[in-house]
Order: C-alpha cells, then structure tokens, then sequence
C-alpha cells in the first residue's frame, strides 16, 4: 500500500486531520494505495507557503526561472518510465500511451514554458510625440491549478509551467482519482531545487481541499480543467471574490467525414478520435457526422475498425483500449449506454462490458462502441459520456452538416475531413469550436490559444495566452 502525500512548502506530508482516501488500480478494481485527505487546514498552509515564496521568486530573474523549469524536466524525463507505468496503473490507461503520450508531454510543457518565461515581452505605444505608454505584465502572487483526472500530469504541468515561468508561486489540486504522478511530481520538485513554497501540491476531494482553494482570498486565479458542472460551481465562487479564472470544460466534439475526403485516412484518424484513452478526453470526436453517399462505407469500415481494437491490460504492450478510471465512472458510462438503447439507438458493435481474462478480470472495461439511428437532440447525443462510446449521423448538405456540429451546448473542438479547401475554410469558421482540425486530429503546437465556447469554456490555455493569463497588464504613461 503506497501513500500518495501532499507537497507544501518543500516536504512532504499527510494531511492534518490524518485522514486517507483510497486509490484504485482501475484495470484491477482494487484499491492500490491511499491518498492524503487534505482539508481546509492543508490548503491554507499551502496557500501561506506560497504567498511568503512570492516576493523572492517574482523577482528572481527569469532565465533563472527557465533554468529551474528545465531542470524539472530533465527529472521527469530520467524517470520517465517509473512515471508511465504509475500513470498507467492509477488511470487504467495502456503504458504505452503513457510512455509515448502523457510523460513525454509533461517534459514538453516544462521545457515550452522555460522558453516562454525568457521570451514573454510587453508592449510600447508612443502617444504622438508628447508621451510613451509602455504595458508591464507581472505574475499575479499565489494562484491555484486544479487538473482532472483524465491526462493526469499532462494537464497538471500545462497549468502549473506558466504560472511559474510568469513568476507566480502554486498551489496544484490534482483529481484524488488519480493523484499518483502529481506527488511524484511534487518529489521531483523538491529534488530539483525549487525553492519551497513555489510549488505546492495539494491532495484530497475537490469538495474538502478544492472548494478552499477557489475560496482564499490570497489565491489570485484559478485555472481549471474538468467537467462543466464543477466549472460552474468554481466561477460561481470566483465571482464572488474577483478572480481571475481559465475553466477547459467539457465538449460534445463532432467529426465531419465529406464525400470527398481521403477516406484511407479519415477513417482511422476518426477511429483513433474517438476511442483514444478509452474515450477518456474532452477533444475525443464522439459525434460521427458522415455525408449520406459515404454513410454506408464509412460505417462498416468504422465498424470492423472499431472491432478489432484489442482491449486488455494496460500493462500488455498489445493493449489499445485500457480500463475506464474508477468504478463510479464505470457504472455512469454503462448507463449511458443504456440510455441509448431506450433512445432507439442501434448498437452497431460493443455495447457491454468487456471481459479480460487473467489478473484484470474484475476490472472496468467497456467494449468500444458505435451507435445509429438516434436524433441529433436525443441525450446520447447531447450530453458528455466521457467513454468508449461514439454515434453515427448522416447528413445531405454542409450547412446540414454546420448545423448538427453546433447543434449542442458544447463547443471544444471539432475535426473537418474533406479535400476541397474552400470548404474547409468556411466550414472551419461557422463551427462553434475553439480548435478545428481538418484533416487531422489533436496535431498539437503549443503556441497556439487552446479552449472552448458556451459550455466548454472561458479563456484560453497554451503559448502567450498562459503567460498573459498568469499575469496582470499594467500601463504606465510617461510624459516626455
């Protein structure tokens, strides 16, 4: 039995009340490890860590910032393999997409963010000849990173790199659900030299150890990604005190296959879309929307596609499709599923609960599944299912195809096939989508702005957008 601990102002601890929460293995649905349950009492020695590291590391210069950035990266990187399988094992994610995917991410975002911190620059505006306004754009002090617990340390250190190359000091919240890599991180931190209170980890459940977090009135911003619900509630409260706040919610994403698309592509790409991590990413295409002359090829080639992904142990090199991350998570996504039988759904393939011989045998495993024949505003096509589960649409025209796509209260991400580039351009731009992929998905540059519209989301993560997120713009005019 492992603990997963807190890191607050250099050292590691359990929480003050001594209390513990449990971790499972998912592919196992055993309980592996147990967590600190952090309260009120953790999060505010946190927070006061960070606030008395703030002065001295705000002015501490920023290349050696960068250098501290890129050291964490180098640890990250030597352990990279300790930290794949831990990923793996907590969220029942094959190993070898934590190997190829997450950890080495993590490395991306330090080492992208230690060059940001050496090349953020401002703005000059020269007023006629009678004055120069120039714009200073300093950290804003303590701030709070909540991740979720689908991309564990991938989406932990794409928050917690910019707040510090921008100079502020952290207090990070991972999900208790798969909080392993993040107290990892909090070692490494240590080991490389942080100085304390710059970087601080938090565990336990969002209710206890969250909602004190979004509450302090000495926490300046908030940057959160998880589901739209909690989202709510954190600008609810945010209001309230002022501040700033980044929330990458949820999304319903389509994926619109054209007639004329390069279909020998298409539809692995829209395979991999939708069933990568188990379904288990807000950018996930769970909505299949297909020009009716295609419709017929493009769902029997997604079907035997879609069949013949080899679901197992995440530990198995051979595995595509790992286990869901919790119980709980589990028993929602099998609801779903029938709720979409109720609909009238037809499953064309899954459906049910996949079994896997051996050591995973009680683990929580769902076949992959396609769905047609239900409405464009029926629950299954409405409502975020986070897993294995993806629909099939047909439609006639592209502003059919517009309409469907816009047609939910999500608005994240959407991938466009087609090889008429007039069309891709003005379809590109009706779609409700802060990020749209044509011809591909989730090619990432990290320079580029990366969040959603209506209910996936306020404000934008990645590039100089972090950076001017975990600052405030000053002006200063002075008269010649």
């Amino acid at each position: 039995m492992q603990d997963v601990l807190n890191t607050i102002d250099g050292r590691q601890s359990a929480a003050v009340s001594g209390e513990w929460l449990d971790d499972a293995d998912p592919a196992l649905g055993e309980t592996y490890a147990r967590v600190a349950s952090s309260d009120a009492r953790d999060v505010e020695k946190a927070v006061a860590a960070a606030v008395r590291a703030f002065p001295s590391w705000s002015r501490t210069p920023a290349m050696q910032r960068s250098r501290m950035l890129r050291r964490l990266a180098r640890l990250i990187e030597r352990d990279l393999e300790e930290l794949a399988r831990a990923e793996s094992i907590d969220s029942g994610k094959p190993l070898s997409a934590a190997r190829a995917v997450d950890i080495p991410r993590a490395v991306q975002n330090f080492d992208f963010f230690a060059d940001a911190a050496t090349q953020f620059a401002s703005e000059a505006h020269p007023t006629d000849e009678s004055a120069l306004n120039y714009t200073l754009r300093q950290p804003l002090g303590a701030v709070g990173c909540i991740s979720p617990w689908n991309l564990p340390l991938y989406l932990l250190t794409w928050k917690i790199a910019p707040a510090l190359a921008a100079g502020n000091c952290v207090v990070a919240k991972p999900s208790e659900v798969t909080p392993m890599t993040a107290s990892m991180l909090g070692e490494l931190s240590i080991e490389a030299g942080m100085p304390p209170g710059v970087l601080n980890v938090v565990q336990g459940l969002g209710p206890r150890a969250g909602a004190p977090l979004c509450k302090h009135a000495d926490v300046k911003a908030i940057s959160f990604t998880g589901s739209t619900r909690v989202g709510n509630e954190i600008a609810r409260e945010a209001a309230a005190s002022f501040k700033k706040i980044s929330l990458e919610m949820g999304g319903k994403n389509p994926t619109l296959i054209f007639a004329d698309a390069d279909l020998r592509t298409a539809i692995p790409e829209t395979v991999r879309a939708a069933f990568s991590n188990t379904g288990q990413i807000c950018l996930c295409g769970s909505r299949i929307l297909i020009e009716k002359g295609v419709y017929p090829r493009v769902r029997d080639e997604l079907v035997e596609r879609v069949r013949a992904l080899r679901v197992g142990d995440p530990l198995d090199a051979r595995t595509e499709q790992g286990a869901l991350v919790s119980r709980q998570h589990f028993d929602k996504v099998m609801g779903c599923l029938q709720v979409a039988r109720e609909e009238g759904g037809r499953v064309l393939c899954g459906g049910g609960r996949a079994r896997v011989e051996g050591r995973c045998a009680n683990g929580f495993f769902i076949q992959p599944t396609l769905i047609e024949g239900l409405s464009a505003a029926c629950r299954t096509n409405q409502e975020e299912i986070f897993g294995p589960v993806a629909t099939l649409l047909p439609f006639e025209t592209g502003e059919e195809a517009v309409s469907l796509a816009n047609s939910t209260r999500y608005g994240l991400a959407a991938s466009l096939w087609t090889r008429d580039l007039s069309r891709a351009h003005k379809v590109s731009a009706a779609l409700h989508s802060g990020i749209v992929w044509v011809n591909c998905w989730m090619l990432r540059d990290l320079r580029t702005p990366f969040g959603g519209m209506k209910d996936s989301g306020v404000g934008r993560e990645g590039g100089m957008d972090a950076m001017r997120f975990f600052t405030e713009a000053k002006n200063v005019c002075v008269k010649l």
